[in-house]
């Protein structure tokens, strides 16, 4: 499941360097995650980095892109090549 920054974000930008597939950019009033690079780290680390070092507590797995482990490690392997 991809992951969603919410309004609680305070837009300090820490969320953005940590993201190792680069899904996490400015929006007009908060970070945005592009669901369809968001692995939630799958590929690279055992947890979201995002979510380690958010300092607002704003990013939880978005409703909307529901995918398991696998298709998460499938997607990586997509972006990856």
């Amino acid at each position: 499941m991809a992951l969603i920054i919410n309004a609680d974000c305070i837009n300090c930008g820490v969320c953005e360097t940590e993201c190792p597939n680069e899904a996490i950019s400015p929006g007009d009033d908060i970070f945005v995650i592009d669901p369809t690079k968001c692995t939630e780290c799958v590929g690279h680390y055992d947890k979201s980095q995002c979510i380690t070092v958010c300092l607002s507590d704003c990013i939880f797995p978005d409703p909307a892109f529901k995918e398991s482990r696998d298709q998460l490690q499938e997607k990586y392997a997509r972006i990856a090549s």
